[in-house]
């Protein structure tokens, strides 16, 4: 069971979750003075629990949306989208501790989950050697070192037989302020078959050694979604293990994440590679990618990853249509209920060129960086990016017009 924020930027946002929860549209006008406050919605509820979280938080100066049937005691469920301020919602999650029917005892942990997990702000994540990596104060980047032929953007590509090439990419990213750089051996674009892990292991072990050796402090993370290129990664220096499979592509990789105590990025694919883009369907984008994570992080921390060391990345592209892509983002916010940091992955990607009405992966910069202010906005911790330099500026004028600089 989750409650997530949803981003009701405007009175049409506010009608199509009226229409989604099933409320009378002619409530609109009562309910939009509260849309500015804190909107979070719960899926399901038994219609006992969907009036009394209405009534309660109507007696603290809130409201609840619901199901026109529940007062009628028409509709046996409802899903309940709660309008409040947090000290509003905070007080009716204390006196939700004094009742246990009606699913409110299930319900009273996901609420205290997400607020919670929304207040979270900032993380320091240790590393080996005594550093760490620290997160949330502004949003990092995390930098692209693409060791393969293939990858979808060319200008990213590293031949990993050319240590020099490959450290004086990592010395300018590093230069133009990035927090990570990620290191990956095998390309995961759309349409692309795997390789052996052999051949991943041979492009992604001496990289990763030739870096760490260069940059003894720089955190560095590995790209890959196999347990045994993921240990042999850490060996070589690797701080994270990068898994685009959310722990489900190789079963073992869950108890070499765990037996190496590297940070874990923990993903959201809908399919493979191979097959991902060939029409992903979802029922309700965000809320099924929110109820995967719980389900992942739940399984990760039953096979002895500590959830303090996994960062959330939504898988923009991966298993997507342009439209949950840009659901995502609209309403990335909704991925801080769990408290963890989050890394959002957009740079150069199809959808960028869509919404910006370019082409190749080569003029989709103007798109990319959109989209990195956009994730500054909104408190995303790391945005995994090919141009560092480009990114770093938008960054800053981010900052700059937020006043965290001053």
């Amino acid at each position: 069971m989750i409650f997530y924020p949803l981003a009701l930027k405007n009175p049409k946002d506010l009608a199509a979750l009226l229409r989604t929860v099933g409320a009378d549209l002619r409530s609109l006008a009562y309910f939009e003075p509260k849309r500015h406050t804190l909107a979070l919605m719960l899926p399901e509820a038994d219609y006992r629990a969907a009036a009394f979280l209405k009534q309660e938080l109507l007696a603290r100066g809130g409201d609840a949306v619901v199901n026109r049937g529940v007062i009628a005691c028409e509709a046996k469920t409802s899903p309940v989208l709660l309008l409040g301020t947090p000290g509003q919602l905070r007080a009716l999650r204390k006196k939700l501790d004094a009742m246990d029917c009606w699913g409110l005892k299930e319900i009273r942990e996901a609420l205290s989950e997400a607020l919670d997990g929304l207040g979270r702000t900032s993380w320091t994540l240790p590393l080996s050697g005594g550093r760490s990596l620290s997160l949330g104060e502004t949003t990092g980047m995390m930098a692209i070192l693409n060791l393969t032929p293939d990858s979808f953007y060319a200008g990213s590509r590293i031949d990993p037989a050319s240590e020099k090439a490959l450290l004086e990419k990592a010395g300018s990213f590093l230069a133009a302020g990035a927090a990570v750089l990620d290191l990956g051996g095998e390309s995961t674009r759309p349409g692309s078959e795997p390789i052996s892990e052999e051949e991943e292991t041979a492009r992604l072990i001496p990289a990763l050694r030739a870096v760490r050796r260069a940059f003894p402090e720089a955190v560095l993370s590995a790209d890959t979604w196999k347990a045994s290129v993921a240990r042999k990664a850490v060996e070589a220096g690797a701080d994270i293990i990068n898994d685009i499979s959310g722990l489900a592509f190789d079963p073992a990789l869950m108890k070499a994440a765990a037996e190496t105590g590297a940070l874990l990025v923990l993903s959201h694919i809908q399919g493979r590679p191979a097959d991902m883009q060939k029409n992903p369907v979802y029922k309700n984008t965000v809320e099924d990618i929110l109820t995967y994570f719980e389900e992942r992080l739940a399984a990760a921390e039953d096979g002895g990853i500590s959830r303090e060391r996994i960062i959330i990345d939504p898988g923009l592209g991966f298993g997507k249509g342009y439209g949950d892509n840009l659901k995502i983002l609209r309403h990335i916010g909704a991925f801080r209920i769990f408290g963890r940091p989050l890394l959002v992955g957009h740079s150069r990607k199809g959808f960028t060129g869509r919404g910006s009405g370019t082409e190749g992966a080569d003029e989709r910069l103007e798109g990319t960086l959109a989209v990195t202010a956009w994730c500054a906005l909104a408190g995303v911790s790391l945005v995994r990016v090919h141009d560092l330099e480009e990114n770093r500026r938008v960054l800053a004028m981010i900052e700059a017009l937020s006043g965290m600089g001053e």
